[in-house]
């Protein structure tokens, strides 16, 4: 198995976003339309052929893990060409802002943060009830659409399917640790963990 290849739309005419630990993100057009490029890279401490293996694999879950979410009613970018060979995704890029920029911006009242919490419950249950963990749940992997306020999911890289209670109650802790540091304004309103009955 060779090693990774660049894409075939080439990086020359895309602005890059973000590079995290596994991946970049670029931005710009592919086939007419405004896309996202998440390309995973190389590990070079990894042998070539083990990291080829191991770095498509994980795309490829990505993916599956997408669609799969679509299906169940999640919403999350279409997917428009898959690049085994460059382990590159084209995507849709939705027009908005993360739910991490929505609630620092201070601009809600206390109804509409309400109901933003709300809709990201009902998708976690539906996420959950598909036997799909995301395995990154952060307010920086949601994306209010500008279009009609709906909540998008993003950012499947370490998805993966389980029905396993422990792994839904996971998934939820990790987002409650991102309430806890990113959003100690709105902890009150996130009620994953010592949650009373209502009476």
């Amino acid at each position: 198995m060779p090693e990774l290849a660049e894409p075939l739309a080439g990086t020359a005419d895309f602005t890059m976003i973000s590079q995290g630990a596994e991946a970049r993100v670029w931005e710009g057009q592919f086939l007419g339309r405004a896309v996202i490029m998440k390309q995973r890279f190389s590990k070079k401490y990894r042998h070539p052929v083990l990291d080829t293996k191991l770095t498509v694999g994980r795309l490829n879950q990505e993916v599956r893990s997408m669609l799969r979410a679509r299906k169940t009613g999640v919403l999350t970018p279409c997917i428009f060409f898959v690049e085994n060979d460059a382990a590159t995704i084209f995507m849709e890029r939705i027009e908005g802002q993360s739910v991490r920029d929505v609630l620092l911006s201070g601009n809600l009242a206390p109804a509409d943060i309400d109901a933003l919490l709300q809709k990201i419950g009902h998708l976690l249950a539906t996420l959950h009830d598909g036997g799909l963990i995301h395995g990154d749940l952060t307010t920086s992997n949601m994306l209010v659409r500008t279009s009609d306020g709906a909540v998008v999911l993003i950012d499947f890289g370490l998805s993966f399917n389980s029905t396993i209670p422990e792994d839904k109650g996971v998934d939820l802790y990790v987002l409650e640790r991102a309430f806890t540091s990113a959003h100690s304004k709105h902890t009150e309103m996130v009620c994953i963990s010592n949650c009373q009955s209502a009476s």
